[in-house]
C-alpha cells in the first residue's frame, strides 16, 4: 500500500492580497503526515511560492500533480490532496447544472484557476479502491467537489430551481454577466471581506483575521496584473485564461469559450439540461456513481469565507480550520485514529467557540462517514 500526497500552500507574496498562514499549514501537514500517518518524504509533493527552489502552485502545476497523483494511485493505495489559499467563484458558464449557480474555484498563485468541474473531471479517473481525502482550507470551499454527498454541511439547503423557472433563471445570469455585472455586491468585491480585521478568542489571545477570498473584482485586479490586459470585464474572465494560458487553463474554460462563440449550441445545451439536476444539487445518477471515489473535508460551506490568522503576540500565521485539525489530532495518541465524521463535528465545535463563523463540511460517500481520518 502506497501512500501519497500533494499539498499546495499559497500565501500571493507582494501583492494586495497577500495571506500569511498557507505556506506554514502545509508544512505542518507535511509533517504530520509523516510522523503520524507513516508517509515517507519522497511520497509527498509540495507546491509554494514563497521559495522558489520548490514547484510553484500555478494552475498547470497543481493540475499535473493532482493528475499524477490521480493517475499513479492503485487499490488499497491512500492520497491526500491539500490545498491552503484564495478561492474564489464566477458565475457558472452553464447554471441550470450547477446546484450554487457559480463555479467554486482554488486560486493559483498565476490567477489560472482550477475550477469545481475541474475537480469532478479529475476525480472521475481514482481507481477502484483507492482512497482520495481532499482537505480544502480555502473560501468557498465546500463547493469544491460536486456531486459528493454532504455528510455535514448546510450548502445544498436550498436546491436550485427546476424545470422553466431555473431556466430564466439562468438567463437572468448570464445577461448580468454579459453586462460585467455581479447579481451580488460580495461577489463584486465592493464589500470588506478580504480586509485584515482583529478578533479576540476565548482565551484573551488576540489575533488579525483575513478571508482565504477573492473577491471578483479582486481577483480581476491580479488577472490583469499577470496577464498585462487591461479593462478585464466579469464576462471576459473565461476567454482571458483561455488567450493567455491556452492548454495550461482549464478544460471548462476552453469548453465555456466555445459555447460563448456557438451561442445557439449554448441555448439548446440549456433546454436539454432543464431537470438535469436534483434537488440536493448532486447531478445525474451517473454522474453521481464516479463520485464516491473521495472523502472532502472542507474549510467552511460553499457560501462561505476561511479565514486566515495571524497571531500578533506569538507572531504565529495558520488557517484557523487548518489549525484545528492539527490541535485535535495532536491531542490523541498516534495509534488512536479519529474518523472524518467526527473530526469535522469537533473542528465546528472549536472554531463555533473560538467565535470564528465559518463551518467545516464533510462530503463523501456513506461508507466513509465513519472510516478513520486519511487512514
Amino acid at each position: 500500500m502506497a501512500k501519497q500526497a500533494v499539498l499546495v500552500g499559497i500565501n500571493y507574496p507582494g501583492t494586495a492580497e497577500e495571506l500569511r498562514g498557507c505556506v506554514n499549514d502545509v508544512l505542518r501537514m507535511r509533517k504530520c503526515l509523516i510522523d503520524r500517518f507513516g508517509f515517507s518524504s519522497q511520497g509527498i509533493k509540495l507546491l509554494i511560492d514563497t521559495d522558489k527552489s520548490y514547484v510553484q502552485p500555478t494552475g498547470k502545476n497543481i493540475r499535473e500533480a493532482l493528475k499524477t497523483l490521480i493517475s499513479e494511485g492503485k487499490s488499497g493505495d491512500v492520497l491526500v490532496f491539500y490545498y491552503c489559499g484564495h478561492g474564489t467563484r464566477i458565475p457558472s458558464a452553464d447554471d441550470t447544472k450547477d446546484a450554487t449557480k457559480f463555479d467554486e474555484c482554488i486560486t493559483p498563485c498565476d490567477m489560472n484557476l482550477i475550477t469545481d468541474n475541474d475537480f469532478r473531471d479529475m476525480l472521475s479517473e481514482v481507481k477502484t479502491g483507492c482512497r482520495l481525502t481532499i482537505i480544502s482550507d480555502s473560501c468557498h470551499s465546500g463547493g469544491l467537489i460536486e456531486a459528493v454527498k454532504e455528510q455535514i454541511g448546510d450548502s445544498h439547503v436550498n436546491p436550485p430551481k427546476s424545470g422553466i423557472a431555473n431556466f430564466f433563471s439562468s438567463i437572468v445570469m448570464r445577461l448580468l454577466g454579459a453586462c460585467g455585472m455581479s447579481s451580488s455586491r460580495i461577489e463584486r468585491g465592493s464589500g470588506q471581506e478580504s480586509f485584515t480585521k482583529k478578533i479576540e478568542l476565548e482565551d484573551g489571545e488576540i489575533i488579525e483575521a483575513k478571508k482565504r477570498y477573492l473577491p471578483l473584482d479582486s481577483y480581476v485586479t491580479l488577472l490583469a496584473e499577470q496577464t498585462g490586459q487591461t479593462n478585464i470585464k466579469y464576462r471576459d474572465i473565461r476567454p482571458t485564461l483561455v488567450k493567455f494560458f491556452g492548454e495550461d487553463s482549464s478544460p471548462s474554460m476552453t469548453l465555456a469559450n466555445s459555447t460563448k462563440r456557438n451561442g445557439h449550441r449554448g441555448l439548446v445545451s440549456m433546454l436539454r439540461s432543464i431537470g438535469e439536476v436534483n434537488s440536493d444539487g448532486a447531478g445525474t445518477g451517473a454522474q453521481s456513481l464516479y463520485m464516491d471515489k473521495a472523502v472532502m473535508l472542507s474549510g467552511c460551506q460553499t457560501d462561505e469565507k476561511s479565514e486566515d490568522v495571524y497571531v500578533t503576540r506569538t507572531r504565529k500565521a495558520y488557517g484557523a480550520f487548518s489549525d484545528t485539525i492539527q490541535k485535535i489530532l495532536s491531542e490523541r495518541r498516534k495509534d488512536k485514529k479519529i474518523s472524518n465524521k467526527k473530526i469535522v463535528l469537533k473542528a465546528r465545535d472549536i472554531l463555533k467557540r473560538q467565535g470564528y463563523s465559518q463551518e467545516p463540511g464533510l462530503y463523501c460517500h456513506d461508507r466513509y462517514v465513519n472510516e478513520p481520518f486519511i487512514c
